[in-house]
């Protein structure tokens, strides 16, 4: 299939479901204004929710609110914290997340536990297509994080990777492609490095 190639459509036309489904959307689609309605609740959430919380139980009730699953008290989020639509950011246990950190989730992003977030990691589960007549359509694909991995400071991680289990992403990394359970990955764009 072509990048700019659209997905079949599901049996249901609603949008999250569609958007789960991994199809593509396109700013004429029906339901963009239902998009637009989530994306602009989550951001006016998210800049409350940096501007007021002064402690990490109180950033972890307003992220819960933000996505819309209770957020296990084991885990800790340091503000600030970005996320453009909230619906599909989903957090296990005893994950830390530090500074700055921006996850774009419309593609779905999944955090197992004991995960460890450096500052000013970015999270980035959609793209967009290379053609430029149809630059602005939306491509999900999903970032899982399996349990116990680590990001480091300033890592990019970008749609539709894995980072295997226990496995470390040194900062400033890009990754563009699955990073294997036990093993740390390292540069732009991101190599194994070492084996765990």
């Amino acid at each position: 299939m072509s990048e700019t190639t659209e997905k079949q459509r599901p049996a249901s036309s609603d949008l999250f479901e569609r958007l789960r489904a991994g199809e593509f959307l396109r700013k004429d689609d029906p339901d963009y204004g239902e998009f637009g309605e989530v994306v602009s609740r989550t951001i006016r959430l998210c800049v409350q929710m940096n501007a007021t919380a002064t402690d990490v139980d109180q950033v972890r009730k307003q992220l819960s609110a933000i996505i819309g699953n209770e957020i296990d008290e084991s885990t800790t989020i340091f503000p600030p914290f970005y996320t453009n639509f909230g619906q599909f950011l989903k957090l296990g246990k005893n994950i830390f997340i530090n500074h700055a950190c921006s996850f774009l989730d419309i593609g779905g992003i999944t955090i197992e536990d004991d995960v460890q977030i450096g500052p000013r990691v970015n999270l980035t589960s959609e793209n967009h297509p290379l053609d430029p007549s149809d630059r602005q359509t939306l491509i999900p694909r999903p970032i899982v994080v399996k349990r116990n991995a680590w990001i480091g400071a300033g890592a990019t991680v970008l749609p539709g990777i894995t980072i295997g289990e226990n496995a470390v992403v040194a900062a400033g990394a890009v990754v563009s492609r699955d990073v294997p359970p036990n093993t740390v990955v390292a540069g732009v764009p991101a190599k194994v490095v070492k084996h765990l």
